[in-house]
């Protein structure tokens, strides 16, 4: 059974800008360290992806898998694996909360891989998932 994961950071933007960094995948790989390939797979309506295939190399950890995006507005953009080497089942959102010109970001994602893992080691491997996503989301998002 898959545990949902969840994390927030507060960025110095305006959710729109935000949500431009999250939903430009094609520059992932010059500010998200593990992300080696990532290509749109369907264009959707309104110039934001519906399915997007990534190449992953944390190291111990490396997985090609496509996800299908649901966005809504700036607000929040879901995703859910549509197929993977590694995982099974892969269930995340950003969502944004604007105030004052800063947004608070905040990641949520639910991973079930094909392999079994000790369930002490998934969860800091989640937890290090997290981190570096919102703290390269952020790091991108102020440059």
């Amino acid at each position: 059974m898959a545990d949902q994961s969840t994390q927030s950071i507060v960025i110095d933007a305006p959710a729109s800008d935000v949500m431009a960094v999250i939903a430009d995948f094609p520059a992932y790989p010059q500010w998200v360290s593990a992300a080696k390939q990532v290509d749109v797979v369907a264009p959707g309506a309104g110039g934001r992806a519906e399915q997007v295939h990534f190449v992953l190399d944390a190291g111990a950890v490396k997985d090609d898998y496509v996800l299908a995006y649901t966005w809504e507005g700036d607000r929040r953009v879901s995703w859910t694996l549509v197929q993977g080497q590694m995982q099974k089942r892969q269930d995340g959102s950003y969502t944004l909360v604007e105030r004052e010109g800063r947004t608070e970001v905040t990641y949520a994602i639910t991973i079930d891989l094909s392999i079994p893992m000790i369930g002490m080691i998934k969860r800091k491997a989640e937890k290090v998932i997290l981190d570096t996503a919102l703290k390269e989301l952020k790091k991108r998002v102020e440059a």
